[in-house]
C-alpha cells in the first residue's frame, strides 16, 4: 500500500533543544493511528510540522500518490491539499446555528468569487445533512452553536473539518473535558471517517485510544519509541519506563 503521508528524518530544534528528532513517519490513506507520549514528547511539534506551522531543520514531509514535498508549502496550500487540524479547544460560531457552521465550512472550500455569488442549494443542505447525521447533530441543526454541550461542539468541529473533504485529519485529544457516552460516541465519527481518509488522533486517555483499536505511535524525546497495537506498545520495557513508570 502506498503511503498518503510520510515523514521521514526530520529534526527541529527549538533555543538549542531538539523538539524532534530524527523523527520518521507514515500513514496510509485510509488508516486509524494514535500518538501518544509523555509531555514534551513532540506531539504538537509534529503536527505543527505537517501543517506547515514550523519548519523542520532536516528531513523530508512527503504527501499523496506524487510525493510531493509539503515542506515549501503555507500553511494554507497544505490545508488546500487535504490536511485538517483540530485543536484541543474547539473553535465553532457560537451565534450562529449548527447548520450554518456546516454550510460555512462547506463554503470556505470554494473560492471568494463563488462564495460571494453563493445561494444555498439542494447539493449543499443534502450534504450539511449527511454530515450533521455523521457527527450526530441531526436533532441540532436548528440550534445556536453556543448552547451545545462541550462534547457535541467537537463533534460540530469535526463536522466543519469533514465538509471540507480533508485526506488527512489529525485530532488533538478529543475526549477531554468529554462524558463517557460523548467519549463513545467521539470513537464513533473518528472510526467511521478512518474508513476513507487518514486520521491521527493524540491523545492522553489509554481508555479512549484502547477503543480507536488502531497502530500506536510512541514518541519520546522527539522520536518513534515503538509502534504496533496497543497491547505491543504498553507491554514494551522502555515505554513502561518512560511512560507507565512515572
Amino acid at each position: 500500500m502506498s503511503m498518503l503521508l510520510e515523514v521521514s528524518g526530520v529534526s527541529v530544534s527549538f533555543d538549542g533543544f531538539k523538539a524532534i528528532n530524527n523523527l520518521s513517519f507514515a500513514i496510509g490513506p485510509a488508516e486509524m493511528r494514535a500518538i501518544i507520549g509523555p509531555n514534551g514528547a513532540g506531539k504538537t511539534t509534529f503536527m505543527d510540522i505537517v501543517t506547515g506551522k514550523t519548519k523542520p531543520d532536516e528531513g523530508r514531509v512527503t504527501w499523496g500518490e506524487r510525493n510531493v514535498s509539503l515542506l515549501g508549502m503555507s500553511e494554507a496550500r497544505i490545508a488546500r491539499e487535504g490536511v485538517g487540524r483540530k485543536f484541543q479547544k474547539p473553535t465553532v460560531f457560537e451565534d450562529q446555528t449548527v447548520l450554518e457552521n456546516l454550510l460555512m465550512a462547506l463554503r470556505s472550500n470554494r473560492s471568494p468569487f463563488a462564495v460571494m455569488f453563493y445561494r444555498s442549494n439542494r447539493a449543499d443542505l443534502d450534504r450539511v445533512e449527511e454530515l450533521a447525521g455523521e457527527i450526530g447533530l441531526l436533532d441540532s441543526l436548528g440550534r445556536k452553536s453556543g448552547e451545545l454541550s462541550h462534547g457535541q461542539k467537537q463533534w460540530l468541529e469535526i463536522g466543519m473539518l469533514l465538509a471540507q473533504e480533508p485526506r488527512l485529519l489529525l485530532v488533538d485529544e478529543p475526549a477531554a473535558g468529554m462524558t463517557p457516552a460523548e467519549r463513545e460516541h467521539t470513537t464513533a465519527i473518528l472510526v467511521e471517517a478512518a474508513k476513507t481518509r487518514a486520521v491521527v488522533v493524540v491523545e492522553h486517555d489509554m481508555e479512549f485510544v484502547r477503543r480507536l483499536d488502531c497502530r500506536v505511535t510512541v514518541l519520546h524525546e522527539g522520536a518513534v519509541l515503538a509502534e504496533g497495537s496497543l497491547d505491543h506498545v504498553t507491554t514494551n520495557s522502555q515505554v513502561i519506563d518512560v511512560y507507565l513508570g512515572r
